[in-house]
């Protein structure tokens, strides 16, 4: 269950009233026909930890841990935003490495200036509220799966993926997602959605 930002500027009150700090971060969901074409892709990679469709989203900014008067004002903030709607097109995998490692598969997103635009605006919001600014570039992007040094290779994967088309979609609206984290993978929960105008 979710707010919408028309209904409350705020997390709602039984849901704070659990808890005392929250792990928040800010993201676009892709609706079912998308994340069905990313799951049919997630195979050839033995040992990964493939995503549930529940966990398919793209990341506008991770908030990280914020007690719960700093994470009724962020959500406030983000509800004062105004942005026009945005076509958003996943194409292509890719992998992230730590240590040389691979760590993180994922599928990538076309370059979309509205869709920078809003995380810029979002940045800023953070960056009021007293949360530390990124230190790295934005770059857009799907997790598909996450990996481990007993992960098996990579390569016949992206071989498959790297020119795949995942299809589009209007993004009509982005949420404030609280993350539970759990043995079997982190539950991510909608708490506010934030709808985006028509016009910016």
């Amino acid at each position: 269950m979710h707010n919408s930002a028309e209904e409350s500027g705020q997390i709602p009150v039984d849901h704070l009233r659990s808890r005392m700090t929250h792990r928040l971060f800010i993201a676009l969901r892709p609706p079912p026909h998308i994340r069905d074409r990313l799951i049919d892709c997630m195979d050839a990679v033995t040992g990964a930890r493939w995503q549930d469709d529940d966990q398919l989203h793209l990341t506008l900014r991770y908030v990280g841990e914020v007690d719960r008067h700093r994470a009724n004002d962020l959500a406030e903030a983000l509800g004062a935003l105004r942005m026009p709607s945005c076509e958003i097109e996943l194409t292509g995998t890719g992998v992230f490495e730590r240590k040389g490692r691979p760590h993180l598969l994922w599928a990538g997103v076309a370059p979309n200036e509205t869709l920078v635009r809003l995380q810029k605006k979002i940045e800023r919001i953070c960056q009021s509220m007293g949360i530390e600014a990124l230190h790295r570039k934005f770059m857009p992007h799907v997790t598909l799966a996450r990996l481990n040094s007993s992960s098996g290779p990579v390569g016949a994967f992206l071989a498959t993926t790297a020119s795949a088309r995942f299809g589009s979609w209007k993004a009509t609206s982005f949420g404030l997602f609280e993350s539970h984290l759990r043995e079997q993978g982190s539950l991510y929960v909608e708490i506010v959605e934030y709808p985006l105008a028509t016009a910016a």
